[in-house]
């Protein structure tokens, strides 16, 4: 196994070389090889001084908590990256000079606002995901990770696609989508690496010790394996040439358009949803030590939510070239997601049933229930958003970005937040965290920075609606763009002060749990395997 592994290696070391002496012609793929390159040989390396180091197998009665805790690392610093890049961009916004002559382009806002987002979507919460959900399919499971150290390339190989993806981004390599997607060849990768991930959460399933598949497994699984179909059909294109990044997409024109944000909605609606719901529904329970609420309401849950959810892309494109009966369709099916989602939102919040003076003495608590409160609020703001009228006077506004928001921070980054101060502790043996005086000022700054942020965009957005709207007397429109967007430059700033509370509260949390594992006292070791929990 060994040989082949050092095989591919040189292979990609040569190709990694050839490519990146073509210089002067593709600035992103030359960079990329040049990544690839040092990846590749530092692999080598290892490899070789690998090769016949006889060390003692792990037990098979012991959880592969390594790549979690790697994991745990990972969603932390990409974290900290993915806001601090967030509100550069939002004070670019408001003040345009931001956008620095001297950077020759690197570091504007069109190039930094695609790294943006996958920062915060793909890296801090792709990596939570993949980290939880390592932890939890082996607590619920009895089981340790399938595949060895098949896990360890699954973290190691994301890792390279956020530096990948990245990269391109800011120089300028992607495909030119509302998602800004990396080109082919990144997302060849994605697609190696995605597949192994299924394969270890698969395997893990397949060989538990525990007959019964706790809901939150059910919900990480369907994350997984839609991902890959949306990744696979909306990032279906055809390489112009294998040395160079340019590549040609499938789709085109209205076509385009319907798989774009089939693949955009339900990114959100498996990725941000599905995914996360499956943290909810351990964490919440382990932390508040009770029960869920309605185990049959989960699973009344889960059918509902991925049947309905695959059909809601359309309502993005009202009013488009898209036929009104599909936008119609999407736009249904969006009003009728509004029940399962807030089924889910009852069930997590009545699993504190007997549990609730936990909220003034445990922050941790509060912050999980905080996150399912906007998970609530989100899911029924965007079924109203998706009502055609409501959508004639919010689409391309700051409307949505408020909803957006909203949802992200308020609901993904709140319920990560409390599961890295649930897992910290546990996953290096420490009595508990540091402070949790901090985690109070990390969920108070969090809150009222989401507050500050959704609200201004809410404000901003209406009013901005409004402004389009307005004609005179004699049917023509009296606010011209640039009126909008003057008008909006003290929300604007509002946004990027919101943007620097929840900052804030990201790098104390950092501190934190930096402190639990280096400052607290380390406990005795926990029995190897506990019994499913």
């Amino acid at each position: 196994m060994w040989n082949a592994v050092k095989l591919v290696l040189l292979g990609l070391i040569v190709l990694g070389a050839a490519i990146a002496a073509n210089f002067g012609r593709d600035l992103a793929y030359q960079v990329h090889a040049v990544i690839i390159l040092a990846v590749a040989g530092g692999l080598f390396i290892w490899t070789l001084r690998r090769f016949g180091d006889e060390r003692p197998a792990p037990a098979a009665n012991e959880y592969n908590d390594g790549v979690v805790r790697a994991g745990v690392i990972a969603t932390s610093f990409w974290g900290a990256v993915g806001f601090l890049v967030g509100v550069v961009i939002a004070f670019q916004l408001a003040y345009p000079w931001l956008n620095f002559d001297w950077a020759q382009g690197y570091a504007n806002f069109g190039r930094l606002r695609p790294l943006h987002t996958s920062a915060v979507i793909f890296a801090f919460g792709g990596n939570a995901l993949v980290m939880s959900s390592f932890y939890v399919v082996q607590r619920t499971s009895a089981a340790r990770l399938w595949g060895g150290n098949l896990a360890w390339f699954v973290f190691w190989g994301y890792q390279l696609f956020i530096v990948l993806a990245a990269t391109g981004y800011l120089l300028g390599a992607t495909q030119s989508k509302e998602y800004a997607e990396p080109e082919w060849y990144v997302d060849l990768w994605l697609t190696i690496v995605w597949v192994a991930y299924l394969a270890v959460f698969l395997g893990t399933l397949i060989k538990r010790k525990e007959p019964h598949i706790y809901v939150a497994n059910w919900f990480y699984l369907s994350f997984i394996v839609t991902v890959a179909m949306l990744h696979l059909v909306n990032n279906a294109t055809i390489p112009v040439s294998i040395f160079g990044s340019k590549s040609v997409i499938v789709w085109a024109g209205v076509q385009d358009a319907m798989t774009q944000w089939w693949y955009g909605h339900n990114a959100v609606g498996f990725f941000l949803t599905a995914g996360f719901l499956g943290m909810m529904y351990y964490f919440v329970p382990k932390q508040a030590e009770k029960p869920v609420f309605s185990y049959k309401l989960s699973i009344v849950h889960f059918w509902a939510l991925i049947f309905l959810y695959i059909w809601a892309g359309p309502h993005h494109l009202h009013y488009t070239a898209l036929p009104d009966w599909a936008s119609t369709l999407g736009m249904v099916f969006s009003i009728v997601l509004w029940m399962p989602s807030w089924g889910g939102m009852i069930n997590g919040l009545m699993t504190l049933s007997g549990a609730w003076d936990k909220l003034r003495t445990d922050p941790v608590i509060r912050m999980m229930v905080i996150s399912i409160g906007f998970y609530g609020m989100s899911t029924f703001e965007g079924p109203m958003m998706s009502i055609r009228a409501v959508n004639s006077l919010s689409h391309y506004t700051d409307w949505t970005i408020g909803h957006v928001h909203s949802g992200a921070l308020g609901w993904n980054g709140m319920i990560t937040f409390g599961a890295l101060y649930f897992l910290v502790p546990r996953l290096w043996n420490r009595e508990r965290l540091y402070s949790l005086s901090l985690v109070n000022w990390h969920f108070w700054l969090a809150t009222i920075g989401i507050v500050l942020y959704a609200s201004s965009m809410w404000v901003t957005g209406i009013m901005e609606g409004l402004m389009w709207r307005e004609v005179d007397a004699q049917g023509f429109l009296v606010n011209s763009f640039a009126d909008t967007v003057a008008a909006k430059f003290p929300m604007y700033v509002v946004r990027g002060l919101g943007g620097v509370l929840f900052l804030t509260g990201a790098l104390i949390m950092c501190y934190n749990l930096w402190m639990t594992v280096k400052g607290q006292p380390k406990v005795s070791d926990e029995p190897a395997m506990a019994p499913a929990e």
